[in-house]
């Protein structure tokens, strides 16, 4: 989700007040996730509403009225109150209030897991893995002759026990659509982990698992390189001859084998 101009401001305001009502209770976080999701597909699904919360020209009292009238008393109060101002705050594109309340349940979701926010990103790329690599998976949970409730009873069955209960929401979240594919939600879902904990996230592809000491290593090397802490998402590839591909953002360091083989015969060509 990229938000641009007014929208990237109500964004950054509304993430300071959610942290400010929810980070002293895991619980009431876990509450607000679901409670602003709820409220964003709403808006997502209804049009007419979503253009009338987010039309400059009605007074923010007719707005906030209107979300009292539709969710007072039956959703999360503490969510509900970051919802009233979300619908006082200016939108570059009215679409843009759906995902913005979208990506503040993602924010409370992960906020929802208190001091295991890096076992959470963890949780999450795990998820993101196996449902790259299993066919089977990556089909139930894409089918569309299956119903949400039955790809959530799914997940349930597969994390329901094994996983933080944080990672369970957000795997079904990622079932919604609103990403291009669930395994590209998850991927998201990392980076919004990554950030509410100032770090930043790597995938590391590796020939052989790294020990403590080199995974030690590189992230510090990579903290060092960009200025803040971060993550490191290893993925042990078979296809890596050797060495170790970095990817972070938008940059990717290739020092794997097979790279300096290809850097070396197109010297050679040229």
């Amino acid at each position: 989700m990229d938000f641009r101009g007014a929208s990237a401001d109500a964004v950054a305001a509304l993430t300071e007040e959610l942290k400010t009502a929810v980070s002293a209770s895991p619980e009431a976080a876990a509450k607000a996730a679901d409670t602003l999701f709820e409220v964003s597909q709403t808006f997502r699904a209804e049009a007419a509403l979503r253009r009338f919360v987010t039309d400059a020209s009605v007074p923010q009292e007719a707005k906030t009225g209107l979300v009292g009238e539709l969710f007072g008393g039956k959703v999360d109060a503490t969510a509900l109150g970051v919802v009233e101002s979300a619908v006082k705050h200016r939108w570059t594109h009215a679409g843009d209030l759906s995902d913005a309340l979208e990506r503040l349940s993602e924010i409370a979701a992960v906020l929802s897991a208190g001091g295991e926010a890096k076992r959470l990103a963890d949780e999450l790329f795990a998820v993101q893995q196996a449902v790259q690599e299993t066919p089977e998976l990556r089909d139930a949970l894409s089918d569309p002759a299956r119903t949400t409730e039955d790809k959530a009873a799914l997940v349930d069955t597969l994390l329901g026990g094994k996983a933080l209960p944080a990672t369970v929401t957000l795997t079904k979240q990622a079932l919604a659509g609103t990403y291009r594919t669930a395994s590209a939600a998850l991927g998201e879902y990392q980076k919004v982990a990554a950030s509410v904990a100032g770090e930043g996230t790597a995938v590391v592809r590796v020939a052989a698992p790294l020990s403590e000491a080199e995974t030690t290593r590189l992230a510090a090397a990579l903290a060092r390189k960009y200025g803040r802490e971060v993550h490191l998402n290893v993925v042990v590839d078979p296809a890596v001859v050797g060495g170790i591909k970095v990817s972070i953002g938008d940059d990717v360091i290739d020092g794997t084998v097979s790279s300096r083989l290809e850097g070396a015969q197109r010297a050679l060509a040229g």
